[in-house]
């Protein structure tokens, strides 16, 4: 590579770095946020912050129609507002999405748009944060999901087989047969919200004893959805009631068929509380650009062959073999990245491609434990900063 081109590539590289994440702050009020909807006009007077959301690929999906769908596409800019009474913590996370698309009961063609939040159940060490997908292994995480569906008609749990028959198979004709509707139509769950505890994928289970108390919503307008989560500062799962905390956001697009491993993710996000004093040290480490030579970081990746195994662009083609890390700029913290890189077994990413060849997974099962096949590597600091601060730079472009 002549000296003409080495120093465009290093332009373009450090003007694609990463821009420092700015915290969200959370405005303190004395009226009760329980009461708040998408479309409360408290929402007016609180600031918001940009939180962009990037593809997650770390996985191919089995579906040649998804993968289609999603082979191009941009990450989002998502607004998000914070809210909290002393007691209840509120969100209003905003994103653009040109078709409003609902979950039509359980139909395996059709897909809902939707949104989640997430939170670590432990964060007393920033630089240890969980994996941003659904947690990892000893580094559990909290996730609340909404969906946006129709009516749902399933077992109510109370025996009841008188309702769960067609009006058809009842002797009711005229008023009677639209009275035995109209009941039915009662019992229509017409909500989807769901929270899951989870250290990693194959591992999120629901929670389902009434432990978690939330409550969220979402509503499509003008081409956009609103959608409010509002939690407890603190329960059986979670202590949010400090300084500042970390919360990571995911939206699914319906019309591109996103469900699962496919949408959008951000990455962990600090949230400070006005008027509390703590965090300090998280909201550095989340908020900090990284340090490092970009372009020296780019070359190390390619001498070190990282590119063999993990889908990096412009360096390889998509094999999935390992994680891709088209995106982890956008998503994984530079402590997460730094650890995977001199310990890759502090967090082993599960679930590798079903495609991939049988001889080359990128972990192993040793005594019930996952292990990476990807040996550590001891690098000096500089020379892993720069990794760092080039990694970083591999994200999508976001849509404006």
């Amino acid at each position: 590579m002549n000296k003409m081109i080495s120093v465009a590539v290093a332009a373009v590289l450090a003007a694609s770095a990463a821009m420092a994440q700015d915290a969200i702050v959370a405005q303190k009020t004395d009226r009760d946020v329980t009461k708040l909807t998408p479309t409360s006009k408290a929402w007016d007077y609180v600031k918001g912050t940009r939180v962009d959301l990037y593809p997650q690929t770390t996985l191919q999906m089995n579906d040649a129609k998804a993968n289609s769908l999603n082979k191009v596409i941009k990450g989002k800019a998502a607004t998000v507002k914070a809210v909290y009474d002393g007691k209840n913590i509120a969100f209003l996370l905003e994103w653009p999405d040109g078709t409003r698309s609902v979950q039509q009961g359980y139909r395996s063609d059709s897909y809902g748009d939707g949104f989640a939040v997430q939170f670590p159940v432990n964060y007393d060490d920033p630089k240890k944060l969980p994996y941003i997908g659904m947690g990892s292994e000893g580094r559990p995480v909290i996730i609340h999901l909404q969906k946006a569906v129709g009516p749902v008609f399933e077992p109510n749990g109370d025996g009841d087989v008188y309702h769960q028959q067609n009006v058809l198979s009842k002797p009711f004709f005229g008023k009677e047969a639209g009275d035995y509707q109209d009941e039915v139509a009662k019992l229509a769950v017409k909500d989807y919200q769901r929270s899951f505890i989870s250290e990693g994928f194959r591992s999120m289970t629901e929670i389902k004893d009434g432990s978690e108390k939330f409550d969220a919503d979402m509503k499509y307008a003008s081409k956009h959805w609103k959608g409010t989560l509002i939690r407890p500062l603190h329960d059986v799962y979670v202590n949010l009631d400090n300084g500042a905390f970390p919360v990571a956001f995911a939206t699914w697009d319906g019309a591109r068929m996103n469900r699962d491993g496919l949408k959008l993710l951000s990455g962990w996000v600090p949230v400070k509380l006005a008027g509390r004093t703590g965090g300090e040290a998280l909201v550095e480490e989340l908020t900090a650009e990284p340090k490092g030579d970009v372009e020296n970081g780019k070359n190390l990746v390619m001498q070190n062959g990282c590119m063999g195994c993990h889908y990096i662009p412009g360096m390889s083609v998509p094999g999935f073999m390992a994680p891709g890390l088209n995106n982890i700029g956008g998503q994984a913290t530079s402590a997460y990245i730094r650890e995977s890189i001199v310990d890759p077994n502090a967090v082993v990413v599960p679930g590798y491609n079903r495609n991939a060849h049988p001889n080359t997974p990128w972990y192993n099962v040793v005594d019930g434990k996952r292990m990476s096949t990807m040996p550590p590597y001891p690098l000096d600091d500089k020379s892993l900063d720069d990794m760092v601060a080039y990694l970083k730079t591999l994200k999508v472009e976001v849509e404006k």
